[in-house]
């Protein structure tokens, strides 16, 4: 038993795997100071009464050949035939921290490949490819990944949401059965994160033990959270196929999506860290490296209404308020006057811009900024000239009438006439424009996905991949944000192949602080687009002061999302002080860590980013509601070097009183806001910070700098 024992090592965490006669993952947890093979023996399991005769494992594939009893991680046949495979490894292939596992079953004449890599930031990376022996297809109605956990992972984490309230997280206590996640949408989704997070009970974002995986897939996925009869338990997840949509040939291998993994005994920090840590250094690539421009999209500002002189006097004052980066949102294109019409026909509108886009992009880049552009390649209007010339490019099932979104369909990209008409419509827009920025957005759930006959939303999704790909290769300057009505298509797959997420289409600061907070457990500030909107939020018509506003734009990538001409100076002023304030801070908040604080106070949010060398750190405490007590609680910060002595500055404050005169809330404010004080890391972190009482929908900028 001993030669098939396995361990991949990172510094923070161990993956122990038996190899033979399968694979089986006997521990995930902390890195062990001193392993030997023959440890695992300890584990191996006794045969209850009453069952099978022999131990029943939880292999990474968890055939019910074994035994399992519980979710099979694959399901299929061969008309009717070898519907119960069960793999036997015959090849072991060791690298580093990157395992191949290869196993066979010949009877059922199907190949399992497995890769497993550890990475050095302790997140662990599966897939499994499929390979078909016989002749005859197999149909494959359900391939996924499986990863036991500690039997001490009883609560459960998952995130819900809707349009324009994304990334909301629930909990709840898993002592039996299963919790299931499906998304049957075609794209990530709002409403379906593909990700689920378990571990000891009431753990926080400070204290337990952790287990959480994504899977990286923007189409249909379904995640599991099970507890087997016999107590044990792990998580599943795989793509979501239709009924007959996947079957492979011989010869062919259908690989999962890949599964990412990271275990931590310091809470959701830990876990959130360990993947910031991956993104940055495995998948994040910008075309350049520089920090993250300034936004100014034009989407909330002016809508469909185009006027290149108007918008040309939209930027001038844009430069003036620090923008970097102008984007020109939906609009531009002809017939494109609401969202009734025109996707699909994207050729430039002459009504609105005669002389052509050059004019206005000349203007955005002779005052030093960016230029970006809207576009939404994967849809149609059927009140469009492509529709009339092609209604049969439309992804549908023949003989159903399509419900239309947002008044649009789908374009089949399956289709090869279809995807090289996209693709020569983007290339003409991308090559003939000097384009840094582009914003690709998509606003239709799938709705009888298919090609010719068949269902064909994996298909659809494999498409849209390959046609970013395509485009990302012959424009390797321009940066891509995926938009999805806001939040709808965030997941690491598509992020290998874009540079930013929008998180929502909603910009009011309340709901942005728990939606931003919900996407931070599994990305990193630099590729969360973050705007500040108009006073009165379009989504929600609530208002909020610029303060607010401005400090919850702050922890992302910044942007603005409206018109700054139809605003007065004051609102002029706040935006170029968010702006200066953003850059002077953005080296720290988007390679620093980051650290959501546990606060007793649930009306409270409190996060901070500390840089590397712990030398800088900047924190931001969120009031949503009115407190509960009538004092708030103190903060203690993160992340500091204990022995050092920092620097404690109030950075930014929603028009507190700093007289001591009191206000409507406070008599005296905390001493270290009227004399500076220089503060040990440690005293900081174990006993805290004074805070104020705050206004309901408001917040304070918090500085630390080690002295």
């Amino acid at each position: 038993m001993h030669d098939s024992i396995l361990r991949l090592q990172s510094c923070a965490v161990d993956v122990v795997i038996k190899t033979h006669p399968f694979t089986e993952i006997l521990y995930w947890g902390p890195h062990l100071a001193h392993f030997s093979p023959q440890d695992a023996l300890s584990l191996a399991r006794p045969v209850a009464n009453g069952r099978l005769d022999v131990d029943s494992p939880i292999t990474l594939m968890a055939e019910p050949g074994h035994g399992l009893f519980g979710a099979p991680g694959i399901e299929g046949h061969r008309q009717g035939l070898d519907g119960s495979p069960v793999f036997r490894t015959v090849d072991v292939s060791l690298q580093g921290q990157a395992l191949t596992i290869v196993a066979d079953d010949r009877e059922a004449g199907l190949r399992l490949t497995s890769e497993i890599t550890l990475d050095t930031t302790g997140v662990l990376v599966v897939r499994h490819g499929l390979t078909n022996l016989k002749a005859q297809p197999w149909q494959v109605e359900r391939l996924a990944v499986t990863l036991p956990v500690a039997e001490r992972a009883r609560e459960v984490m998952a995130f819900h949401g809707r349009w324009v309230r994304e990334f909301q997280p629930h909990r709840l206590t898993l002592e039996h059965d299963s919790f299931v996640l499906e998304n049957r949408r075609g794209r990530t989704s709002h409403e379906h994160f593909p990700a689920l997070i378990t571990g000891t009970p009431a753990f926080s974002e400070m204290r337990g033990d952790v287990w959480g995986v994504h899977l990286g897939w923007s189409g249909n996925h379904r995640l599991r959270a099970e507890v087997k009869t016999d107590g044990r338990r792990y998580l599943q997840a795989e793509a979501l196929w239709l009924p007959g949509e996947m079957a492979i040939d011989q010869g062919e291998t259908l690989w999962t999506p890949r599964l990412y993994a990271s275990y931590s005994p310091q809470g959701l920090n830990g876990m959130s860290q360990q993947f910031h840590r991956y993104l940055r250094d495995n998948v994040i690539r910008f075309p350049e490296n520089k920090p993250r421009p300034v936004h100014l999209n034009t989407w909330e500002g002016i809508y469909f209404n185009h006027d290149p002189a108007y918008i040309m006097r939209m930027a001038d004052e844009a430069a003036a308020l620090g923008v970097e980066r102008f984007i020109i949102d939906d609009g531009w294109f002809k017939g494109r006057n609401d969202d009734r019409a025109a996707l699909g026909d994207w050729y430039l509108d002459r009504q609105k811009y005669p002389d052509g886009l050059m004019p206005v992009i000349d203007h955005v880049k002779n005052l030093g900024m960016e230029f970006g552009i809207w576009i939404e390649p994967e849809m149609i209007n059927p009140d469009s000239d492509l529709y009339r010339a092609h209604p049969d490019w439309v992804l549908a099932l023949p003989g159903y009438p399509q419900a239309t979104g947002r008044h649009q369909l789908v374009l089949n990209l399956n289709i090869p006439q279809a995807f090289d008409y996209v693709l020569e419509r983007m290339s003409w827009l991308l090559g003939e424009h000097p384009v840094d920025y582009v914003k690709w957005d998509m606003n239709r759930e799938l709705v009888q996905p298919g090609h010719e006959g068949r269902a064909a939303a994996d298909a659809q999704t494999r498409q849209f991949y390959r046609l970013l790909d395509t485009l990302g290769q012959r424009f390797p300057h321009i940066e891509f944000e995926s938009c999805s009505s806001g939040g709808g298509r965030i997941d690491y797959e598509v992020l290998t192949r874009c540079h930013r997420f929008w998180a929502s289409d909603n910009n009011d600061a309340l709901e942005r602080n728990t939606i931003q907070r919900g996407m931070s457990y599994f990305f990193p500030p630099e590729v969360m687009g973050a705007h500040i909107g108009h006073h009165k939020c379009h989504a929600t018509f609530r208002q909020h002061d610029i303060a607010f506003r401005g400090l919850t734009a702050l922890f992302g990538h910044m942007g603005l999302e409206l018109d700054p001409l139809s605003v007065d100076e004051a609102e002029r002023e706040g935006y170029r002080h968010y702006a200066a304030l953003y850059k002077r801070w953005r080296e720290v908040i988007h390679h620093g860590t980051q650290w959501r604080i546990d606060m007793p106070d649930a009306t409270t949010l409190a996060q901070g980013i500390v840089s590397d060398d712990g030398g800088q750190g900047l924190f931001i405490v969120s009031q949503l509601q009115m407190p509960d007590y009538t004092l708030m609680m103190p903060l203690r910060l993160a992340g500091l070097e204990a022995g050092a002595r920092y620097r404690i500055t109030l950075l930014d404050h929603p028009n507190i009183r700093l007289t001591g005169e009191g206000g409507h809330t406070m008599r005296k404010l905390p001493a270290w806001m009227e004399v500076p004080q220089v503060v040990s890391g440690e005293w900081l972190m174990e006993a805290g910070l004074a805070l104020p009482v705050l206004d309901p929908e408001s917040a304070i900028l918090i500085g630390v700098e080690r002295v």
